[in-house]
């Protein structure tokens, strides 16, 4: 136990909810021998990161890979003893499954913004690639404090593409509308060059010169044999064994400021008295915890909407598929499909396909924000109609051995144009309140290693704060 006297930082923090950002803070912090108590409202831990199996085969049933060229997530897998299960991607050529057939994923862009116009041959029509040309005569468009990601691309390059490529890149990370979401917060390395460039093709040319001239080694993306689903049980374990504690079944229904400055926690006949607190849940619910005590705060996070989707997952037979050859493909929504995209995780992930030699086994994801009747719809019917689209696309006529299909509902935060200015209100108002952080998709990023980079800064409030502090009012 640390002397109370030198001690820089909070004793007993309870982390509310057991996603992989909770998580990850509640590692971090039984690190720095902190006594931690994680309460989950779900049976389970990991949010989006979910392990399961279809037809015997492995499978993630959530998000299914992590981005290597940011540390915090492979980082976290290593510490947590899985690194000799990382695994780069067996295949990473993609296509786009427009215009009536599967083209192989343009190269030289950067999020679908292209660097030249004949990055996009075969992707765009005549029109579109002349289009494209035109942003170099263009004089500059001000992007000002943020812009809609669609709406600024559609102005320089035109919308093909936008529609074509933009749109479902953008749509396969946040479920959303490319012409709402934020340049800023989405796709901030377009945002800076854009700032500072007249032409918006110039600006892309530039940032893959200066990708060249310091390429990063190893893989984009990576996953865990079994699956990224095994990452935040790791990271549990790895806690517990720290001497943190991990109670599932177990929602917070109040959150309140002590007259010593500490925290009381609720969680159905528990209550819980803690030097501070890291609230880790989407936001509807942490509005509610926060409203009593950082009521603006609890409204900024009130206004953050969500979209829902499904996962389908589907089991052929291997001797019944014969699939074109990569990854899997995106759909661009202008051509009217019902799937936003499919992975054929069999060929993606060599670990799979190791597993269960006599499958083959694919991914379709259906829904984006807005789209609510798409997911009203039974599950079978969910199975159909990715069986009738994968049809189309890749020929595929055989019936599946088995299907899985997962509900993501209100999955994954929009971030619309001042989504940046909004998170920093939040923490504006959250930081008038010592021992008190968020962390989490909505704030930095909805990836894997930026919900864990989220939870790292949660947990370095935490240390600065002056929780020693407390004579500090409560509320704003």
């Amino acid at each position: 136990m640390r002397d109370a006297d030198t001690r820089t930082g909070p004793e007993q923090v309870v982390v509310v909810g057991a996603g992989i950002a909770g998580l990850a803070a509640a590692h971090r912090l039984v690190q720095r021998g902190v006594r931690v108590t994680v309460l989950e409202a779900s049976d389970r831990v990991g949010g989006k990161l979910l392990p399961g199996d279809i037809a015997g085969a492995r499978v993630d049933l959530g998000a299914e890979s992590m981005l290597a060229r940011r540390p915090e997530a492979v980082a976290l897998a290593r510490e947590v003893g899985l690194a000799d299960r990382l695994r780069a991607p067996a295949t990473t050529t993609a296509s786009l499954w427009t215009r009536g057939a599967l083209r192989p994923m343009p190269k030289g862009h950067v999020m679908g913004v292209p660097g030249t116009a004949g990055a996009l041959t075969g992707v765009l029509s005549a029109e579109g690639l002349r289009r494209v040309e035109r942003d170099a005569d263009l004089p500059r468009t001000e992007v000002g404090e943020d812009v809609a990601v669609g709406a600024y691309v559609a102005a320089r390059v035109g919308r093909e593409v936008v529609d074509r490529l933009v749109e479902p890149l953008l749509g396969g990370v946040y479920a959303g509308d490319a012409y709402r979401i934020s340049m800023r917060s989405a796709v901030p390395q377009l945002f800076l060059a854009a700032r500072s460039h007249l032409s918006l093709t110039q600006a892309v040319r530039d940032i893959q010169a200066k990708a060249a001239e310091a390429p990063q080694p190893g893989p984009v993306f990576m996953g865990i044999d079994g699956g990224v689903g095994a990452l935040p049980l790791a990271v549990a374990e790895s806690v517990r064994a720290r001497g943190g504690e991990i109670v599932t079944r177990a929602p917070v229904t109040e959150l309140r400021r002590e007259a010593s400055g500490g925290w009381r926690v609720v969680a159905g006949d528990r209550v819980l008295h803690a030097d501070a607190v890291v609230v880790s849940v989407p936001a509807p619910a942490a509005a509610r915890l926060l409203r009593a005590e950082a009521p603006a705060a609890a409204a900024e996070l009130d206004a953050v909407a969500y979209a829902s989707m499904a996962l389908v997952t589907l089991a052929y037979r291997r001797g019944d598929t014969a699939l074109p050859e990569g990854s899997g493909f995106l759909v661009p929504p202008v051509d009217g499909r019902t799937i936003k995209a499919s992975t054929f995780a069999s060929q993606k992930w060599g670990w799979i396909a190791e597993s269960a030699p006599d499958l083959v086994v694919l991914r379709t994801s259906v829904g984006r924000h807005g789209e609510s009747e798409i997911l009203r719809r039974e599950d079978a019917e969910l199975v159909d109609v990715s069986r009738h689209d994968l049809e189309q696309a890749t020929g595929l006529a055989a019936t599946p051995v088995e299907t899985r299909v997962t509900r993501w509902d209100d999955g994954l935060p929009q971030y619309p144009v001042g989504h940046h200015a909004r998170v920093a209100r939040v923490r504006e108002h959250l930081g008038k309140l010592p021992g008190l952080a968020v962390c989490g998709a909505v704030y930095d990023g909805v990836g894997i290693p930026a919900c864990i980079a989220s939870a790292y800064t949660a947990v370095e409030q935490l240390t600065a704060d002056p929780v020693r502090s407390r004579s500090a009012g409560a509320g704003e």
